[in-house]
């Protein structure tokens, strides 16, 4: 039956499927759990050279980041487990998946499309230079009607979908990406509560190009009514400064430090993820767009949840920012 199915959702490397068998987040050992975060080092760390594969990995059983014994490109490790189920299931009418990427493999890069993720097991050499962050959560298919809506809000490069046909109705918004359509969207923005199987709340804000405005100062902040510490690339020329002119401040981190120390510069860094200030918020947010004026007028969005694990540990990897 449709409700006994799975769904596996990545962020940042963003994958989406689901099917008749059970489908979860696989943790290092390859055993389910709810949810698990990667935060891929990247190859220079305070001038001290590493290999760009090694991650810090962090789960609801662990209760800070801890140093992976795999690399990000191994099987063995919590992403190469977990993608492993799309492997042996794509190909079956049992499955829906959707692969997606604002660069993907042999195509063009033309900047209109969402700047997200998604791409198949085989990790890029060209993304061993920098920092990385992924999401994955495990929800139950009563959550993917909903996740399917905000879809049509990032725009999405597609390059590998399947929706069976006795899939549609239920995710309607998907089917019709994967055919190439363009879904009708109302608003150009939308923000919704998703529940994951064992009942971690995590709200989705999703915006599409007609909303431009930089997502953390025009909508996140405003809406959780807190001040944000935020963590995006500050490689390029056009990289907006911490913002205080609303209710709710922004501003940007500069230097991350995780355990063992590794720290590292933003400069080094092209993950996006953002934490509320004040401690008693526990705001903390993963997502796929960064604090440019470039990007302001791009499809993507956030996955924010208050869970005291995600927030304690990214709360403590902010070792410097600069304020207003």
């Amino acid at each position: 039956m449709f409700f006994f199915f799975k769904l596996c959702v990545f962020v940042l490397s963003f994958m989406i499927c689901f099917s008749e068998a059970v489908i979860s987040c696989f943790n290092e050992d390859g055993r389910p759990v709810d949810w698990f975060i990667i935060y891929k080092l990247p190859i220079y760390k305070m001038e001290v050279k590493g290999s760009g594969l090694e991650y810090m990995y962090l789960d609801s059983t662990v209760t800070n980041w801890q140093m992976s014994t795999h690399t990000i490109n191994s099987s063995r490790g919590a992403l190469g487990r977990t993608l492993t189920q799309l492997y042996y299931k794509y190909k079956s009418n049992s499955s829906v998946y959707m692969i997606y990427n604002d660069a993907p493999p042999e195509l063009k890069y033309p900047s209109h499309y969402g700047h997200t993720k998604e791409r198949g097991y085989d990790y890029p050499s060209s993304g061993k230079y920098y920092g990385q962050t992924l999401n994955c959560i495990t929800y139950n298919s009563i959550q993917f009607p909903l996740i399917s809506q905000q879809l049509a809000f990032i725009y999405p490069r597609v390059y590998n979908c399947s929706v069976p046909p006795a899939f549609s109705p239920h995710i309607a918004v998907m089917a019709q990406i994967c055919d190439a359509k363009t879904p009708f969207i109302k608003t150009p923005k939308n923000l919704l509560k998703l529940v994951s199987e064992r009942g971690q709340t995590f709200f989705s804000f999703a915006k599409s190009p007609y909303y431009v405005d930089d997502i953390y100062t025009g909508w996140v902040a405003q809406t959780l009514g807190t001040d944000l510490l935020v963590e995006s690339w500050m490689h390029q020329g056009h990289q907006l400064p911490s913002n205080c002119s609303l209710s709710h401040h922004v501003m940007n981190i500069v230097s991350v430090c995780l355990p063992g120390p590794q720290m590292f510069s933003s400069y080094e860094d092209h993950s996006k993820w953002c934490v509320s200030y004040a401690f008693k918020d526990q705001w903390t947010c993963l997502g796929d767009l960064n604090r440019d004026s470039g990007q302001a007028g791009r499809g993507g969005g956030l996955i924010c949840s208050q869970n005291p694990i995600i927030y304690k540990a990214f709360r403590q990897a902010m070792a410097g920012y600069k304020h207003c």
